[in-house]
């Protein structure tokens, strides 16, 4: 059964850093999946934060960008976010996603998420 498991999450103080990991287990081929960081707040929508894609290629959503850095290691199937100058608006669960598509057939699997509080 694939698994995702995010970790890195904690408390930090605004200005401060903290770099999450997902970990993919029991997935084949994890290099041909893209991958998105997603955040979501109680009462809030889910927000896609990052993304990188099976080919390498980054995508930020605005409210992130120069801040955060998506990266991949396929050799030890995990997925990070480095995320630095925090700030309280990004305290949030945040979730990575794996997908891909196989023909027509969709494949995604989530993590469990990791908790970022941002405060002093």
């Amino acid at each position: 059964q694939v698994q995702l498991v995010e970790s890195g999450g904690g408390l930090v103080q605004p200005g401060g850093s903290l770099r999450l990991s997902c970990a993919a287990s029991s997935i084949s081929l994890f290099s041909r999946y893209d991958v998105d960081w997603f955040r979501q707040t109680p009462g809030n929508q889910r927000e896609l934060v990052a993304t990188v894609t099976s080919g390498g290629i980054r995508s930020y959503a605005e409210f992130v960008k120069g801040r955060f850095t998506i990266s991949r290691d396929n050799a030890k199937n995990t997925v990070f976010l480095q995320m630095n100058n925090l700030q309280p608006d990004d305290t949030a669960v945040y979730s990575c996603v794996a997908r891909q598509v196989l023909g027509t057939i969709p494949f995604v699997y989530w993590g469990q998420g990791t908790q970022v509080t941002v405060s002093s």
